[in-house]
């Protein structure tokens, strides 16, 4: 644990608590927009671990879960170690009820970012400048897009001993092997030797209690592994799944279902149906796999090609 933290040139020594501002942009209208961190450090040294949400600014679960742990007193009375906790990366996509930002583009596509770049590039510049050398690892809070709702999910690089192990610690339901993106915030992280889980929960614009309360859950439980707090939590088993697959629509119509996220299914199995809103056309949906639904859509109304439910498999 370093026996500094600088953030913008602010020194949070160890023992103290501090809400500093990563950077400073300016707005068309000269509106300053400000993205905090909130730091917190144990007197002990122990593991400096980042919590981030907010990077697509429609994504407000992993808000809520950092609000109610910034609430909730834990990172206040760390037995070692230091919690970065940054609750809106993307803080005007937020403002926007936005995925993207104002340009279009995509923030967790911009990395490793440039200081003299677009808006995204220069934010993600600060994290990588600002952020990610003064941590050991980090996870990142995401939903589903475009009305996809998610079951509970870590996802990591299974090759990666490391990963793997903390995202147990955090305990998950589903715990997925996914690898990394181009221009992603955890590709660029892993390059420099700093592991960030993705947590992914919940559909977007809409609040989701087990979403949020598995976020909270799996902290808590991933800094007690870590011995960073004092709690007594339920361990959260975790199924583990090598491989996943989308059911995608083979015609456009009307989507229906009867299965919920989170449940268990077999090859073959129906597990939807698409018809046309004239009562003249109607197709099953049949499971590729044997396995778990982590995803669905909830749109009704959807196109040729739509992914329509994610499968999770053992």
């Amino acid at each position: 644990m370093p026996k500094q933290i600088v953030i913008n040139k602010q020194i949070i020594k160890p023992g103290e608590s501090k809400e500093v501002n990563m950077n400073v942009y300016r707005l068309p209208t000269r509106t300053i927009m400000e993205i905090p961190v909130h730091v917190f450090r144990s007197v002990h040294e122990g593991p400096v671990v980042l919590l981030s949400a907010g990077m697509h600014g429609d994504e407000i679960n992993g808000i809520e879960i950092i609000r109610q742990l910034l609430r909730g007193g834990h990172l206040s009375r760390l037995k070692k170690g230091s919690i970065l906790a940054m609750p809106i990366i993307n803080i005007i996509s937020f403002l926007n009820h936005s995925r993207d930002l104002p340009d279009g583009k995509d923030l967790n596509r911009c990395f490793p970012g440039s200081q003299s770049g677009s808006l995204g590039s220069r934010i993600a510049y600060d994290m990588m400048n600002e952020i990610v050398p003064q941590i050991d690892l980090g996870v990142d809070f995401h939903t589903g897009g475009a009305r996809i709702n998610n079951y509970p999910q870590i996802r990591c690089v299974f090759k990666d001993n490391r990963n793997l192990e903390l995202a147990k610690m955090f305990g998950s339901p589903f715990i997925l092997n996914a690898d990394y993106r181009e221009k992603s915030f955890r590709l660029e992280a892993s390059r420099k030797g700093k592991p960030v889980l993705v947590y992914e929960a919940g559909e977007s614009m809409r609040f989701n209690e087990k979403a949020i309360t598995e976020g909270v859950n799996g902290c808590l439980r991933l800094m007690k592994n870590l011995g960073m707090i004092d709690l007594e939590l339920d361990p959260g088993p975790s199924l583990i799944l090598n491989d996943t697959t989308w059911v995608r629509a083979d015609i456009s119509g009307m989507f229906r279902t009867t299965k919920k996220y989170g449940s268990h299914i077999k090859k073959n199995e129906v597990i939807g149906s698409i018809s046309d809103p004239y009562g003249e056309i109607e197709t099953t949906l049949k499971a590729p796999e044997t396995g778990y639904i982590i995803g669905i859509n909830n749109k009704p109304v959807i196109n040729e090609g739509d992914a329509l439910i994610h499968v999770g498999m053992e």
